[in-house]
């Protein structure tokens, strides 16, 4: 499937100039102390989001055991 493999590499490369360009303008607005509680947190996510879908099955299900072992662990 052709069209799954591009649309995963686009979300990948989406996700990652987002990470680059929404977390350099927020370290821009903390470290200039300028205003940024209007900003939501969600937006801080989404490129994350578009990374984890851009990965093939088998890295997502890496991605998942991952979060799962570093949350269960954290509550102990």
């Amino acid at each position: 499937m052709w069209i799954e493999k591009v649309a995963k590499t686009l979300m990948l490369v989406v996700g990652i100039i987002g990470v680059i360009v929404i977390y350099s303008g927020f370290f821009y607005l903390l470290f200039s102390n300028k205003h940024s509680g209007n900003l939501p947190w969600y937006i801080l996510l989404s490129p994350w989001l578009c990374i984890y879908f851009g990965l093939n099955q088998h890295q997502q299900h890496d991605v998942r055991q991952w979060l799962k072992q570093k949350f269960i662990f954290k509550r102990k």
